[in-house]
């Protein structure tokens, strides 16, 4: 169970990179279709502001699964870091929707998602195969 903890975790650390990808995408897109003359309003989305969302789902359900393999494994403060990351995904849900009535909160948003990720980044490290001991 230790591997199936690691994999969870590596993925949501990958997860979390491509939001930040999908983000940065967005970001240029609308630059780029508001030169172009594109009328950007409420009807306007693009691929990375559609990926951003749908990966957000997606990343909430491996954060579930990581707390749910935490109680299955022995990895070192396995279930307290599996714990971190699904409040830590908590709050980025609760910051992205008061982000768009206070956009200024988007930068906690941006820096939570990248906390998201570091203690992902942990937890997987945590749950490297315990070395073999010698018989004495």
């Amino acid at each position: 169970m230790r591997a199936a903890y690691r994999i969870v975790a590596i993925l949501i650390t990958v997860a979390v990179a491509l939001q930040v990808a999908s983000i940065a995408l967005a970001g240029f897109t609308v630059a780029k279709d508001a030169d172009d003359g594109t009328t950007i309003g409420a009807d306007y989305s693009n691929f990375g502001q559609s990926y951003h969302s749908m990966a957000g789902m997606v990343i909430a359900l491996l954060a579930l699964i990581l707390l749910i393999v935490s109680f299955l494994t022995d990895v070192p403060r396995g279930r307290m870091l599996a714990g971190i990351v699904v409040g830590l995904v908590a709050v980025q849900f609760v910051l992205a929707v008061a982000a768009f009535g206070l956009p200024a909160l988007g930068i906690l948003h941006g820096l939570n998602g990248l906390a998201i990720a570091g203690v992902a980044s942990t937890a997987a490290g945590r749950a490297v195969t315990k070395p073999a001991q010698a018989n004495v």
